[in-house]
């Protein structure tokens, strides 16, 4: 796939995923995970495709993509939680876009350091990065969500 193809498609894909968490949605597990999921999928086969990977490049990936699922986490602790019509909704707040722009901080730092240590400068897929800082954020809501004893929304169909 052509990769500008691909990178408008993961761009409005986490624009409308913001759009909607900024005006309220219901949470739904398949809501929750489906996006993350694809897109750390979409990431882990770029990793599989590549040749020319070396231990070091390895290291930061992996240590890149741990420290992105935590600032997730952390921002996931911001997202507000209700009870609307029966079911959790969701909300970012104005504390979970400061934790974004700290996450984007935290996360040019980290690529910064990375590259001075050896890693290649186009090692880690980006959509690696997204897709495991979604990844952590959905787990914290969730579990949030369980502890709040308010039920997930059914999975809208398609």
């Amino acid at each position: 796939m052509n990769p500008w193809l691909l990178a408008a498609i993961i761009a409005v894909v986490v624009i409308a995923v913001v759009i909607k968490r900024m005006i309220g949605e219901p949470v739904s597990a398949r809501d929750l995970f489906v996006a993350p999921a694809i897109l750390t999928g979409i990431g882990i086969l770029s990793l599989l495709k590549r040749t020319d990977l070396t231990g070091t490049d390895l290291t930061w990936i992996i240590t890149g993509a741990v420290f992105g699922a935590a600032l997730g986490a952390l921002r996931g602790a911001t997202v507000q939680l209700v009870g609307k019509g029966g079911v959790l909704w969701q909300r970012y707040t104005g504390r979970t876009f400061l934790a974004v722009i700290g996450t984007l901080a935290l996360t040019a730092g980290f690529s910064f350091l990375a590259v001075r240590m050896g890693m290649h400068e186009n090692a880690r897929p980006v959509q690696l990065s997204i897709g495991v800082s979604f990844l952590g954020e959905s787990l914290v809501v969730a579990r949030r969500g369980l502890v709040s004893g308010i039920p997930f929304a059914p999975a809208r169909s398609r």
